[in-house]
């Protein structure tokens, strides 16, 4: 069975989106935290969460390329169903807390919904497909 290239840009995006998270996200980020104005734990422990984070985005990506990859997607739906929850709700929480503390503004002041919510459809998706065909007994479809 050919790779299901919806799934396997869904994955792409998402390992790019670690990168990003890591590479761009943490010279910004890491001063603050470990500066002044913050008490070092406090400061030290939000700095674990944003690499929590880095390490789950980087996860579901692979697991999503991965899945992208399975001859019979159709066992790895629950998965993928997991995942795309995941990236929907990150993508809705950004959404949430920038339009209720900056209103519209609040979508560009965190834009990262911008690559959160379309990795979540797009694994959404590869998993509908995959439960489709675990329902009509075959390999899920390739198309994209």
């Amino acid at each position: 069975m050919p790779t299901d290239r919806l799934l396997l840009t869904a994955g792409i995006l998402a390992i790019f989106t670690a990168l990003v998270h890591v590479a761009l996200g943490t010279p910004a980020v890491q001063p603050l935290l470990l500066g002044p104005a913050l008490p070092p734990a406090f400061g030290l422990l939000l700095l674990v969460c944003w690499y929590m984070v880095a390490v789950a985005l980087a996860v579901s990506g692979i697991a999503i390329v991965w899945s992208a990859r399975q001859r019979d997607r159709a066992r790895t739906r629950p998965l993928l169903a997991v995942i795309a929850s995941l990236w929907l709700l990150f993508g809705l929480v950004f959404i949430v807390v920038g339009l209720s503390f900056q209103g519209a503004r609040g979508l560009l002041l965190l834009p990262q919904w911008v690559l959160l919510v379309p990795v979540g459809m797009m694994t959404a998706r590869g998993a509908r497909r995959a439960g489709r065909a675990a329902l009509a007994g075959g390999a899920a479809p390739a198309r994209s």
